[in-house]
């Protein structure tokens, strides 16, 4: 069976997790591709097709006015003697929790009354996100209304659709709104529809509480429409989980991974904590919640690890042609428990009082444990990942696809690995875990330090390797704990960790900003030195933005900042070639021969980590103020 992932680039996309709806650049919701209105893991409804007078206006323009809302202007082609466009329909689309909403504002500036029949086709829909992943949604319309009400996913569920003043006609899974309207000279006229969306069934909520807010920048005036436009994707992703409604946190992007995604909602919330430390509380609370107490094999957990990813029911992913059943919920990473453990440290710095860090304390001394006891499965002293059969995931850090991992002359190494940069997690996780215990009066500082260092000697001696242009460390170890020597954007993760001795650390800077690796906009996954390099393979040559934003903030906490004041300059470039809205990933071609920069096309946008790199970006290139 082929799988061919949706392309989502040339798409335009409103959100309040968990609805989002994606439709063409025009506005037209067609159901193809990753088109459509969605609620949680589910599309409810595959099209909404705009037209008049039997023709589908003619699109001149799209006006993004904020994640939740963008306004689609057209014209509308009447008989008249001028040729001046002077018919004109605005199509506003909106999110908001629980609903999506469509008002159509009709103008006229003809000399005679001109009267529009207008219809608005609806196709209901049930399809699981999943599939629509896969690119298997080939046929839509699952579900076949018969009133204003129906559910697309057992009891559990429910759509409404109000349209004030249109006839409905239902056929099938088609549901035609129509009406029919008398414009007069000056005149304008609006019309509406909406669909209120629930699922008590789903596993994440919208989240309550305040939003963020947008802090104020000064320096190059783009880096506050990079920020406004960031802070407002961030309030689109903010969840919550059912069983804990009162902990807000960051669901990972849209449209794929709108829900709990453990690694993703530590890392964005680590780089807000410059400008919010509510989100990092309501993050660590979440996920501790789920914190694993049990060995399931089938799902990867373990006593003290924190999980991967939670959807409603099992999903299916096919990477490379082939079928993975993933659970609903699964613990199949290997770093997200050090991580929780830097942000416990790192939000308790940034003003977390003392009283709430201390009701943590049982969390952090599990997931300590956890990585003594479990991350370390095969007892050479530095976390690796076993693999749960239940999971099936070839690889389970951040770059977690298969080939992702590749040596020097692009053949893709054999796993289970090691990473290089889950050892700098871990190295600072148990530093400032020791760091915790010893403040709050807790046992066991002594062991997690010498831990450390004990980590730091282990790596110094197995990971690094040497070319013509000196030592760098490798991207991991393979399964016969053989350093796989290719030069990658993981080296740089290990800055600010405290694994890396001064020398060592200049090494990895000098690697990174080398133009094999810097590519004027962003660090490369994989350098164009590797026989495996591409600038849009995945993990091998492509650049995310986390990924450079995260290696920002190594430089900044190392002293290099005039390395990262370059690599945010180019961040920055970026941005603006993405209207301002940083993608999950996109090519790694050069700046200089590409502008605007050149997308990955299957890339979620907005993404939680890549619209929190605002703030690394901002604080590399020292543009921030005070709160606005």
């Amino acid at each position: 069976m082929a799988f061919q992932q949706p392309y989502l680039h040339d798409l335009t996309g409103v959100f309040t997790a968990p609805i989002q709806v994606w439709s063409d650049p025009h506005g037209q919701i067609r159901g193809e591709g990753a088109q459509g209105a969605y609620c949680g893991d589910d599309r409810v409804l595959a099209r909404a097709v705009l037209t008049v007078n039997g023709h589908e206006p003619e699109w001149v323009s799209t006006q993004l006015k904020s994640t939740e809302h963008v306004d689609f202007i057209h014209f509308i082609r009447v008989p008249a003697n001028l040729p001046d466009p002077l018919v004109s329909v605005i199509r506003s689309r909106s999110v908001d929790t629980g609903r999506l909403a469509e008002t159509l504002t009709f103008k006229s500036v003809l000399a005679e009354p001109v009267t529009l029949d207008v219809k608005m086709e609806l196709v209901a829909d049930a399809l699981p996100m999943d599939q629509i992943k896969a690119g298997l949604a080939l046929a839509a319309g699952s579900v076949a209304p018969e009133d204003r009400r129906w559910r697309w996913r057992g009891q559990d569920t429910s759509a409404e659709l109000t349209a004030e003043g249109a006839e409905l006609a239902f056929m099938g899974s088609q549901v035609v709104l129509s009406w029919r309207i008398t414009l007069q000279p000056g005149d304008a006229l609006e019309l509406g529809w909406s669909l209120a969306l629930s699922d008590k069934g789903a596993p994440m909520i919208a989240a309550g509480g305040q939003p963020l807010r947008t802090p104020s920048v000064t320096g190059d005036p783009r880096l506050m429409r990079l920020m406004t436009r960031s802070i407002s994707d961030l309030n689109s992703l903010r969840i919550a989980d059912r069983q804990r409604p009162q902990h807000a946190f960051l669901a990972a992007g849209a449209p794929w991974h709108l829900t709990m995604f453990g690694r993703d909602s530590l890392m964005a919330a680590r780089m807000l904590l410059p400008i919010d430390a509510a989100t990092a509380a309501g993050t660590l609370r979440a996920l501790a919640g789920r914190q694993g107490t049990d060995v399931v094999q089938e799902t990867g957990e373990e006593p003290g690890k924190i999980l991967r990813e939670v959807r409603r029911s099992t999903f299916i992913m096919g990477p490379g042609g082939t079928v993975i059943a993933v659970p609903p919920v699964h613990y199949g990473n290997i770093d997200a428990t050090p991580l929780w453990i830097i942000l416990l440290h790192d939000a308790w710095h940034s003003g977390m009082p003392e009283a709430e860090v201390q009701a943590l304390l049982p969390h952090l001394e599990d997931a300590l444990a956890w990585m003594q006891h479990h991350g370390d499965s095969d007892g050479d002293g530095f976390l690796e990942y076993a693999g749960a059969p239940g999971i099936g995931l070839a690889d389970q850090g951040w770059k977690d696809t298969a080939g992702s991992i590749r040596w020097q002359d692009g053949t893709p190494a054999a796993g289970p690995f090691a990473l290089a940069e889950v050892q700098g997690y871990a190295h600072e996780a148990a530093t400032v875990g020791a760091e915790m215990l010893d403040h709050f009066g807790r046992p066991g500082s002594g062991e997690w330090r010498a831990f450390a260092s004990d980590l730091a000697d282990r790596f110094r001696e197995k990971f690094w390797c040497t070319d013509d242009a000196g030592p760098y460390p490798a991207i991991a170890l393979d399964a016969d704990k053989k350093p796989v020597d290719s030069i990658a954007s993981n080296m740089g993760h290990l800055l600010g960790t405290g694994l890396l001795n001064a020398e060592e650390k200049a090494a990895v800077v000098t690697r990174l900003m080398d133009p094999s690796m810097f590519s004027g906009y962003g660090i490369r996954t994989l350098s164009t030195t590797n026989g495996g390099y591409w600038p849009t393979r995945y993990h091998a040559g492509s650049v995310w933005t986390h990924d450079s934003a995260w290696i920002l903030l190594g430089m900044l906490k190392d002293g290099f900042e005039d390395e990262a004041a370059k690599l945010a300059g180019g961040m920055l470039d970026a941005a603006e070639g993405f209207d301002w809205r940083l993608p999950e990933l996109f090519s790694g071609d050069p700046a200089d021969r590409r502008w605007p920069p050149v997308p990955y096309p299957a890339a979620c946008r907005p993404q939680a980590w890549a619209a929190a790199s605002a703030v690394p970006i901002a604080q590399a290139l020292r543009g921030f103020n005070v709160l606005g």
